[in-house]
């Protein structure tokens, strides 16, 4: 795997010129407030977590009566599961290097004194660990409504715990104002609990590391270009958030 340094905007646009010179495929990035967080999604995160299920139906019994559509597939259910912070097989993605960065940044002092970083992911590489591999579509990346996600239903895992394949990397329909703010898309595990980055070679990821003493810079710099709270996060409660901000 291959680790670099930034420290500026300008860093990152050189090095991504550098590393994508001739690629042709998507690229994703996620970012994260410690360089040292491997990229695992927060349900494989826990001891001894309850059934996936079983989140699913708490999650069910609550929000029912505060949604105008309830969603018919679980797939469905895990976006929205993931959306409010409930822990899911889930890795949320963007297809933007600086919506990534900005989420790699943004609480810098909360993780003070603790290097950020920003992953690099060749979505249609990893997949290739799973086995798919498009003949006809070089850098194939399938969505939640193609076949190759069936095993990775709520309902297929539960009926099937000795199975373990590898993570995807898969596209879902943009169905919300945030999702489509950050370009949103996503990887997702089964039951192999296995980071991102040990999959394989890790040939599919690339991570720039941020030195703590370069986080606030850069969040000044990304909002100078307009990257934002509200920008990212188009809701009434951003609102608040950015005018308190300006009060202290």
């Amino acid at each position: 795997m291959i680790t670099k340094e930034i420290n500026s905007i300008q860093d990152l646009l050189v090095e991504l010129a550098a590393d994508n010179d001739g690629y042709n495929g998507s690229i994703w990035y996620r970012g994260q407030a410690n360089k040292e967080w491997t990229l695992t999604p927060g349900y494989l995160r826990l001891i001894t977590p309850p059934s996936e299920s079983t989140l699913i139906k708490k999650f069910k019994q609550s929000a029912a009566m505060l949604i105008d559509t309830a969603p018919n597939q679980s797939f469905d259910w895990l976006f929205l599961m993931q959306h409010y912070g409930v822990p899911t097989r889930l890795l949320d993605w963007s297809e933007s290097p600086l919506v990534a960065l900005y989420f790699a940044v943004e609480n810098h002092r909360e993780h003070d004194d603790v290097d950020a970083a920003l992953w690099a992911l060749r979505p249609s590489e990893l997949n290739k660990n799973a086995g798919i591999n498009n003949t006809d579509e070089e850098f194939f990346i399938p969505s939640f409504e193609d076949v190759e996600l069936v095993n990775y239903s709520v309902e297929t895992l539960s009926q099937n715990t000795r199975t373990q394949q590898r993570p995807l990397a898969t596209i879902a329909t943009r169905n919300n104002a945030r999702i489509q703010a950050q370009h949103g898309v996503f990887t997702i595990h089964h039951h192999d609990r296995t980071p991102i980055e040990g999959v394989g070679d890790s040939d599919h990821v690339i991570k720039y590391v941020i030195p703590d003493g370069s986080k606030a810079g850069l969040l000044e710099q990304l909002s100078l270009l307009g990257f934002t709270k509200f920008q990212l996060f188009p809701e009434l409660s951003s609102i608040g958030d950015i005018i308190n901000g300006e009060l202290t």
